[in-house]
């Protein structure tokens, strides 16, 4: 972010030009000049001379116009003096967004009085032919590019004369941003030089009455914030990080394998346990072993319960591998329970009870959620409970349909919005059997049909493996669960 500012003035005279931005580009070690634009002087006679540029790398902020007879052009215009002048044209020379408005003019045919200066936000007030005030500067712009809100680039105020017996004229206020007021000339003693103005706010110095002195403009400023990019280091295998030099934490995201899904109408494999965070703790030059979790797989016999993921670990953060999915026959339930972990695994037909624990072993805040209950239309038909997801529990098992996996969450780690760790569907079977369960968003595969396995999660997510089908000779396999993922930003 950069903010350049130029400022200077003399007679009613203009702000220096007001330009600030983002996304500048720039390159590491190298050196940039910065000009700092000083403040124009109040001569004694008008015109008053313009500011000098204020410059950082391809930025140019230019000079105040200076104000008196004809305002001069310049980021913002000055003010027109006297009898009948114009004020100077602002944003001189144009760019986009303008850097400044114009000075104010005298449009009278004969009194003495001055138009203010054009300020970054707004134009120099101008003064008729029936006023005897002076125009007010015009208003400047604030940032808070320092943390808190300055306004900077105000226009001067212009100078009144001493008009007719009895009709004592006002001199222009400075615009606010740092614009110096208007001197002013008027019935003895009422007489007084334009001030200054404000040095390292740019804002243009008052203009003069006769007999008096303008004020000199007020010196520019560069500002500079620095908006580095974070690094971040995606592990989607396992390996090693070095910690930099200087880094003392970091943020994180470590991901479990997903559970793969039972077989034998079998329920979805609960995603793997999701862990987020920031403020992590770090030594610089000390190296972290990554370990990322695979994703278990599932299960490919009758009755047997797919295989839970594997833990994922970064220094002190384990997330734990997602609970198979449970699995029966039509002759047994021993296995239909699914296994708890980072998020529960879905229950086959015949587990009407809860599915798989999430959050297993406890962690605050939670890494997953608990697997849904399957539904036994009878021995050999029903279907299966979902896999828990990271910010939801696998769906139940309803009618002869199975239950969805549990959705997972979102991440912006590494830049872009990724959701990971849903669970997987449960599967169906029998007779008259209904729709499997889809995977939980966050990479969670879907339960099995007929004659097609149940779906594996999706790599380097965590989701849970779908749940497989049975009705014979069209037996199907519970799909393997997605391996897990670590990514450090710092």
């Amino acid at each position: 972010m950069f903010f350049l500012l130029c400022y200077f003035l003399s007679f009613d005279r203009g702000a220096g030009g007001f330009r600030t931005g983002t996304g500048l580009s720039v390159t590491a070690g190298t050196s940039y000049t910065i000009t700092v634009g000083a403040g124009g002087t109040a001569p004694g006679s008008n015109p008053g001379g313009n500011g000098n540029p204020s410059t950082f790398s391809t930025i140019t902020s230019a000079g105040g116009g200076g104000g008196g007879g004809t305002g001069q052009a310049g980021g913002s215009g000055g003010g027109g003096g006297f009898y009948n002048t114009a004020g100077g044209a602002g944003n001189t020379p144009s760019v986009s967004p303008s850097q400044g408005n114009n000075g104010g003019g005298n449009s009278g045919p004969g009194y003495g009085t001055g138009g203010g200066g054009g300020g970054a936000f707004a134009a120099g007030e101008a003064t008729g032919s029936i006023s005897q005030n002076a125009g007010d500067g015009g208003a400047g712009t604030a940032s808070s590019i320092t943390g808190t809100s300055v306004t900077y680039a105000g226009g001067g105020g212009g100078g009144a004369n001493y008009q007719a017996p009895g009709e004592p004229a006002s001199a222009g206020a400075g615009g606010a941003g740092g614009g110096g007021a208007g001197g002013f000339n008027t019935v003895s003693p009422y007489v007084a030089a334009g001030t200054a103005g404000t040095a390292n706010t740019g804002g243009g110095g008052g203009g003069c009455a006769g007999g008096t002195s303008a004020g000199t403009g007020g010196s520019g400023i560069v500002i500079l914030k620095y908006l580095a990019k974070p690094n971040y280091q995606i592990f989607q295998t396992s390996g090693s990080w070095t910690c930099p030099t200087g880094v003392t934490e970091v943020e994180y995201l470590v991901v479990a394998g997903g559970g793969g899904g039972g077989c034998g109408i079998g329920g979805g494999g609960g995603a793997g346990g999701y862990r987020t965070g920031t403020g992590l703790s770090v030594s610089a030059g000390t190296t972290y072993t990554i370990t990322v979790g695979a994703g278990g797989d599932g299960a490919t016999s009758e009755g047997t319960k797919g295989t839970s993921g594997s833990n994922s670990v970064f220094s002190t953060i384990t997330s734990a591998g997602g609970g198979g999915g449970g699995g029966s026959t039509g002759a047994s339930s021993a296995n239909a329970t699914g296994i708890s972990g980072g998020s529960g695994g879905g229950n086959a037909h015949q587990g009407n009870g809860a599915g798989g624990a999430g959050n297993t072993p406890s962690v605050s805040p939670s890494q997953g959620s608990n697997g849904g209950s399957g539904l036994a239309g009878g021995p050999s038909n029903g279907a299966g409970g979902g896999g828990g997801g990271a910010s939801a529990v696998g769906n139940n098992a309803s009618g002869t349909n199975a239950g969805s996996g549990g959705a997972g969450t979102a991440s912006v780690i590494s830049g872009v919005s990724v959701t990971y760790a849903g669970g997987g569907g449960g599967s169906v079977g029998g007779t008259g059997f209904g729709s499997s369960g889809s995977g939980g968003s966050g990479g969670g595969g879907a339960g099995g049909t007929s004659g097609v396995n149940g779906g594996a999660g999706t790599a380097n997510t965590g989701g849970g493996g779908g749940g497989g089908f049975q009705y014979a000779p069209s037996d199907t396999d519970g799909g393997k669960g997605g391996s897990g993922i670590v990514i450090i930003r710092w």
